[in-house]
């Protein structure tokens, strides 16, 4: 990949950001020449489907906050693509009254063993 016409024609084209090159960097130090260039290749790859302009922020993301791994970029793809969803209205608190029961007693607790002998309790 690092000697590849299609990276050549990328970098001409300014499609292949200065910090790319700092990750496939790093994950080759990190990881290997093939491992990180594989892990490189991965990166590349989740363009397709979160498209290139994501993945490029994600990768800067990443590399600021001092995390440089396939994970940490593809779940900071994942939680910036996240839509939030439609929030949930308060109920009327009054509409649950209907199953307010009364707190259970231990007043008859002593009954369930006839042969136990009570005592106090010294504080």
């Amino acid at each position: 990949m690092a000697g590849s016409t299609a990276l050549e024609q990328c970098r001409a084209q300014g499609r292949w950001p200065a910090s790319y090159d700092r990750l496939w960097g790093l994950l080759k130090e990190r990881e290997g020449k093939q491992s990180g260039t594989r892990a490189m290749i991965d990166v590349l790859l989740l363009s397709r489907e979160y498209g290139a302009v994501q993945v490029r922020h994600a990768v800067e993301q990443a590399l600021e906050m001092g995390c440089w791994n396939v994970g940490a970029i593809r779940y900071l793809l994942s939680v910036n693509s996240m839509k939030e969803g439609p929030t949930a209205k308060p109920a009327d608190i009054g509409a649950l009254s209907r199953y307010d029961r009364p707190l259970p007693s231990l007043d008859a607790y002593d009954r369930l063993h006839p042969n136990w002998v009570a005592t106090e309790v010294i504080q």
